[in-house]
């Protein structure tokens, strides 16, 4: 027998707890024509109980099934249309089983254990009936088709035991809703037991109107609540674990039972030169709403750190976006630049918590930035504060949700923050469940975004910089700088190519600047070479013809480099690259 099927201890010749019989209930005795009623009312009440129970389609099915047997027969069966259980596009109508394939899956099996029974389940996974099979019959009309098994039909039935069903009465109903037809219900009685009257019918008929709704509502919400995670999880990064400078571990707790995202959010984002921008934000309200807002605002910060602005500029601007998209808009943020060369973090504060750090020594600081107002209240100014860090410090980026509580304010709360940070050389992950784990309570109230990062400095004998006259000359020069600096650190095969791509990019800064062009290389897991001048116009990729003279330049660098880009500067721009570095040279990874 179906591992899948269950089985009922009852003897085929269980009495039905009400009428199977239509005389039964033309009983003289008004008494007994009650308790039939009653019985009948509560079987009805009962079984669309635990067919409503759940929103699973399968366990919808379970409870038809179920309540079938042994009251209504001894034995049910309920197919389900395959496609009720694969993924669905909600942009398409939901699937009907004769619109596209004809594969039925048993979603239920339930009965008293007679070997008869084999011959009704199904082995495979899926099915699909033939026109002349009872199941096809009924949900190609619509209507409950029912019959007393002879030899024809037991025939019609396909199995090896098929001689066992004769003389079985047999009820299929169509599974239909909104015109959708889902699948079918099949219930069967043992030879000799009264065959299915139009009160035990319509009875049938009305748990499989029931089920029918249950299996299509629990599909569509099983069907739009992934669509409903997919939008909001894609609201939130999914982080690498290290970036060139830092090491990252995040945590995103929503506090709404409904929705998994609220109005949290953190980031960090890869800047030019190998500075990376730390980012923690937390909107105004709970739920999808908050969310929709946290995913503007997301999006807007990714776009304003792409210029590579200073942070305060950074949330200037976010202040005055949160104007245009609406007067509700409103957030604190806390934006971040780490510099691994200079081993500087500057950071700005729209009136959010202040972040911690965690040096190297074991102390902790809580970092008092200036707190300007919240994102969206506008007229107010934000100010950046910067602070050195060494080689393996940690920095900790949070929301008020980890730190305030009703019975614990934000002070308090990053003082237990503090206690719980107190070895710098321990994985940032461990540190992040940690904190979590020690400020989370059972009653909480709001969303708690947390990053936490730990930064690696860039050593000297990794990053060169030359100040070079904008001349002529120049580009030779350059050329000879970085031949002799890739030949200390061991990579002359990639000498060639470092030069005609630094060529093509400083060229076209001594054309246009008026200044010193400053031109750096930086070696940790991928080898950056970045030419800044004071021409404020960033050069744009165009597919040069045959016969241009310009446009080659940037086509060979997006071609050859790994990544490319330009930023805008307030003293003009920076053009850069990145190479693969050879296998086995790569410094940042390895150390």
């Amino acid at each position: 027998m179906d591992s899948r099927s269950r089985r009922h201890t009852a003897s085929p010749t269980t009495s039905r707890t009400f009428g199977v019989d239509d005389r039964t209930a033309s009983s003289p005795d008004a008494s007994r024509q009650c308790t039939l009623l009653r019985d009948r009312l509560g079987f009805l009440n009962d079984a669309t109980m635990a067919i409503g129970a759940s929103l699973d389609p399968e366990k919808t099915a379970w409870g038809l099934a179920d309540a079938l047997v042994p009251t209504l027969a001894d034995f049910a069966v309920v197919y389900l249309a395959d496609a009720l259980r694969l993924p669905h596009d909600l942009d398409a109508n939901p699937p009907e089983l004769f619109s596209s394939s004809r594969h039925l899956w048993q979603a239920a099996v339930t009965h008293d254990n007679h070997p008869r029974w084999e011959a009704l389940t199904v082995k495979d996974d899926t099915w699909s009936p033939e026109p002349t099979h009872p199941v096809y019959r009924a949900m190609a009309s619509g209507d409950p088709v029912t019959f007393s098994v002879d030899a024809d039909i037991a025939a019609v039935l396909d199995s090896s035991s098929r001689h066992d069903l004769v003389g079985c009465s047999l009820l299929v109903v169509p599974l239909s809703v909104r015109g959708r037809k889902l699948g079918s219900a099949v219930v069967a009685r043992h030879p000799g037991s009264p065959g299915f009257s139009e009160v035990d019918i319509l009875t049938v008929r009305q748990l499989a109107a029931q089920t029918s709704l249950g299996v299509d509502n629990g599909y569509l919400y099983r069907a739009r609540s992934r669509v409903g995670d997919w939008l909001q999880r894609s609201m939130l990064p999914q982080l690498p674990e290290r970036l060139s400078s830092v090491d990252i571990a995040y945590r995103y707790v929503s506090s709404s039972h409904t929705a998994q995202v609220g109005g949290d959010w953190f980031d960090a984002i890869p800047l030019p030169g190998n500075r990376v921008a730390l980012v923690v934000g937390d909107v105004m309200g709970h739920g999808v709403r908050s969310a929709a807002v946290m995913g503007q605002f997301r999006t807007a910060m990714q776009t304003l750190a792409a210029m590579d602005l200073p942070p305060d500029h950074v949330l200037r601007h976010l202040d005055d976006l949160a104007h245009q998209l609406g007067d509700s808009y409103l957030a604190t943020c806390l934006y971040a630049v780490y510099d691994p060369v200079i081993h500087r973090c500057t950071i700005a504060s729209a009136g959010h918590v202040p972040p911690v750090l965690l040096r190297q020594d074991g102390t902790t600081e809580i970092l008092r930035t200036p707190t300007g107002a919240p994102i969206g209240l506008g007229g107010v100014a934000f100010e950046s504060f910067e602070f050195t860090v060494a080689d393996g410090d940690v920095l900790v980026l949070c929301t008020d949700g980890l730190v305030e509580t009703r019975t614990r304010d934000v002070e308090s709360g990053l003082e237990v923050l503090r206690s719980h940070l107190t070895d710098p050389q321990r994985p940032v992950e461990e540190q992040c469940r940690t904190l979590l784990q020690a400020l989370s309570t059972p009653d909480q109230e709001d969303d708690v975004a947390l990053l936490v990062a730990r930064l690696r400095g860039i050593p000297s004998g990794d990053f060169a910089q030359w100040m070079l006259q904008p001349r002529p000359t120049t580009p030779g020069l350059a050329r000879r700088l970085l031949r002799t600096t890739l030949a200390e650190w061991g990579l002359e095969e990639m000498t060639d190519l470092v030069e005609l791509l630094a060529t093509e990019v400083i060229t076209n800064a001594v054309r246009y600047a008026s200044r010193p062009i400053d031109l750096r290389l930086l070696r940790t897991d991928i080898l950056l070479c970045e030419v800044t001048d004071d021409d404020q116009h960033r050069p744009v990729l165009r597919q040069a013809s045959a016969t241009d003279e310009n446009g080659r330049g940037l086509q060979l660098v997006s071609h050859l480099s790994r990544r490319w880009g330009a930023s805008a500067k307030t003293t003009g721009k920076v053009v850069w690259f990145e190479l693969d570095l050879p296998e086995g040279a790569r410094r940042g990874i390895a150390d």
